[in-house]
């Protein structure tokens, strides 16, 4: 499987201390399957940081998700209220229970896969938080997004499964 890295630089080793906290899935190194995702990250990150797109490409066997040794959290392709909570936990600067299962401020898991939350989604988030719409309008609302979907990498022994195959200048 082929996953892409949209920046404004090649990333040719990927180095977890420098990611960004309080993403989607937490701090860590973010991913895509769908090329034109990556290539408009790419773009996007150009705009604001400056310099050029770079699409780092990366191979990953296909069965990774179901790595035994690896603590992994699948969310599949559908947002559902678990995610949903997952996402507005991670996002939360001062979300503190680490314990919890729909938290990964601690990289408990190794590897999370699912919905970007756009910021289409953000704007519900936002309104479920100030109790604008409660839960039950906040799923409702989320099936009719359309998303993107994420891989995250947490640990170094999830990094260590990409294997850097080509770097694309734009």
């Amino acid at each position: 499987m082929i996953l892409y890295h949209g920046s404004n630089s090649e990333v040719t080793e990927i180095n977890l201390k420098l990611c960004k906290p309080f993403r989607d899935f937490g701090k860590g190194f973010y991913l895509t399957n769908i090329r034109v995702q990556a290539e408009n990250m790419a773009k996007r990150t150009t705009r604001i940081k400056g310099g050029s797109p770079v699409l780092n490409l990366y191979e990953i066997n296909d069965d990774f998700l179901s790595h035994a040794d690896l603590h992994i959290k699948d969310f599949s392709m559908i947002p559902t209220e678990e995610w949903a909570l997952f996402v507005m936990n991670n996002r939360n600067r001062y979300f503190s229970d680490l314990r919890n299962p729909l938290c990964n401020h601690d990289c408990k898991y190794d590897i999370v896969h699912g919905p970007v939350a756009n910021d289409a989604m953000a704007v519900l988030f936002q309104q479920y938080e100030q109790k604008f719409i409660d839960l039950e309008m906040l799923k409702k609302r989320m099936t009719y997004k359309e998303l993107s979907m994420q891989y995250s990498f947490h640990t170094e022994k999830a990094v260590a499964l990409l294997r850097l195959k080509e770097v694309i200048h734009g």
